[in-house]
């Protein structure tokens, strides 16, 4: 049920986002931030490996996100 509640709550706060930004940056920023929460949930709760080529793609995505955001 949390999982149900959270994908509706983000698919809500992605639609109010389209008010400020483009769409294709929204949805980049939207599938980032799930990916790279994704990968850190997994990797504190999960048991997942934490090692350093992925912490590096995780923040090549974050780094990403954020050039999309300023551009």
């Amino acid at each position: 049920i949390i999982s149900v509640i959270s994908m509706a709550v983000s698919g809500i706060l992605l639609w109010l986002s389209l008010k400020g930004i483009s769409i294709g940056t929204a949805y980049a920023v939207w599938t980032g931030i799930g990916a790279a929460g994704t990968f850190i949930i997994g990797v504190l709760f999960f048991n997942d490996p934490s090692i350093l080529l992925r912490w590096i793609g995780v923040s090549l995505i974050i780094l990403g996100v954020i050039f999309l955001k300023t551009a």
